[in-house]
């Protein structure tokens, strides 16, 4: 076992989270014992997050007291290892479908650093109140106004550091990944500056991960 960057790991080729909550799994994942640690194995096929660090991520802003607000947890496989990562901060996990919010809360019941919240990740102003400082914002959501999403809470969060997954064909499934890509980074220039754009092919097609740190 060797740590890549706080809190992830890579064992027997294959990445890995401290998990939060012994015994629990998430989506199923293979759970490993290590000195006495309980891990999860992360897949990158099941996340971004995972298939960027396996694409090369350089630089992780993420520590374990870090504070993140996740716009678009889903049923919460991302959001847990990012949990898992940040033992000591709190992950605000925004999901919009209910559907999706059901399977989320007996994740968070037991990962009990991450808040669920049903909102729209386009209305930051609605959660504002319920959250509290952040240092990133993770973003994975499957709306056309991506670049515009992340903004609008960056202006409202502040946050130093921010991770966007832009997926090219909820934006345009006709025009060319490479353009929209190219677009939707283009309008985060003045507020962060670009780390890293990495693309996560073979693991998602037509994705990149934009790693940002706010000027």
């Amino acid at each position: 076992m060797r740590q890549i960057f706080n809190g992830v790991y890579k064992i027997n080729g294959k990445l890995a989270t401290e998990n939060l909550a012994p015994g629990f799994r998430v989506y199923d994942e293979k759970l490993i014992r290590q000195k006495g640690e309980e891990y999860r194995i992360w897949d990158p096929l099941r996340s971004k997050l995972a298939a960027a660090i396996e694409n090369g991520l350089k630089e992780f802003p993420l520590n374990r007291n870090s504070n993140v607000l996740y716009l678009g947890a889903s049923s919460g496989t991302t959001a847990s290892h990012i949990a898992d990562i940040c033992s000591n901060g709190l992950v605000y996990c925004i999901e919009s479908s209910k559907r999706m919010m059901r399977e989320l809360i007996p994740v968070t019941m037991k990962k009990t650093n991450m808040i669920p919240i049903l909102a729209d990740a386009r209305r930051p102003r609605e959660y504002f109140s319920k959250i509290g400082r952040v240092e990133v914002i993770y973003q994975d959501v499957a709306q056309p106004n991506q670049a515009e999403i992340l903004l609008r809470n960056s202006e409202e969060f502040q946050p130093g550091n921010a991770m966007f997954a832009i997926k090219a064909r909820s934006i345009d499934s006709i025009r060319k990944p490479k353009d929209i890509f190219r677009e939707e980074i283009d309008k985060l220039k003045e507020r962060f500056q670009i780390l890293q754009i990495i693309d996560l092919n073979p693991y998602d097609k037509d994705h990149v991960l934009v790693n940002l740190k706010a000027k």
